[in-house]
């Protein structure tokens, strides 16, 4: 049985125990949730590595549930699927923080897929056992921990993988393109303010060590160099 954890959210009862059933199928455990607010409880006692998410659905729906996702855990990656194609859509969950994002209909091989990626992604973010230190901020890879001016700063996964970029390039413009590219695996062309609205949050959880995260306007982002 593969240790990791899934939380299937879904209102429609029928798309949930087939799609609970289906994730089980690939070895993940798994739990279900009606809806966001049920979504939430379970977070707690079923501590999932990632949320698989409807959008449309009553009481709290699935664009609400990533915000409150990224405000409560470091550890918890989001992949949106819904019957939601808009580009305006898509773009909107990804700079609400998803990691991914799957129409449908989409195909069981699909789904794996991206699932398969976004746990990769999580156990590469801590590959590594190097220590990452700049502008009063460190890095603990292997143990998912950051501190800025010596306070503990909890990040989301995807928060945390750009502020990891960030730190391993120090100097190095990285453009918003790249960004996309290397952190959210997305399309260099879709027109999105992902990266700034990230960024924009960073800074903030950050709090004065957010300063050496530098704007190069019309292009994208560097950690300044002379701010280790």
């Amino acid at each position: 049985m593969n240790q990791e954890r899934i939380l299937i959210v879904e209102d429609e009862a029928n798309e949930r125990t087939g799609l609970a059933e289906l994730v089980s199928s690939w070895g993940y455990r798994t739990d279900t949730a009606a809806d966001g607010v049920e979504a939430l409880e379970k977070v707690g006692t079923f501590a999932p590595s990632i949320v698989i998410t409807d959008i449309k659905m009553p009481r709290m729906d699935g664009m609400e549930l990533v915000e409150k996702l990224a405000d409560l855990s470091q550890s918890i990656a989001v992949v949106m699927v819904t019957a939601k194609g808009a580009e305006s859509d898509r773009v909107h969950g990804f700079e609400l923080g998803a990691d991914d994002y799957v129409v449908k209909p989409f195909s069981v091989r699909e789904l794996l897929l991206r699932v398969e990626a976004v746990l990769r992604r999580l156990v590469e973010d801590v590959s590594t056992d190097s220590i990452l230190i700049a502008g009063g901020i460190r890095i603990d890879p292997a143990r998912h921990e950051v501190t800025a001016g010596g306070e503990s700063v909890i990040l989301t996964p995807l928060e945390f993988r750009l502020l990891q970029t960030l730190l391993e390039r120090p100097g190095r413009i990285q453009t918003r393109e790249t960004l996309l590219s290397d952190v959210w695996g997305i399309d260099a062309e879709i027109e999105t303010r992902t990266v700034d609205t990230h960024i924009k949050r960073l800074r903030q959880k950050l709090g004065p060590s957010g300063e050496s995260i530098e704007t190069i306007r019309g292009v994208g982002y560097r950690l300044r160099a002379d701010s280790g």
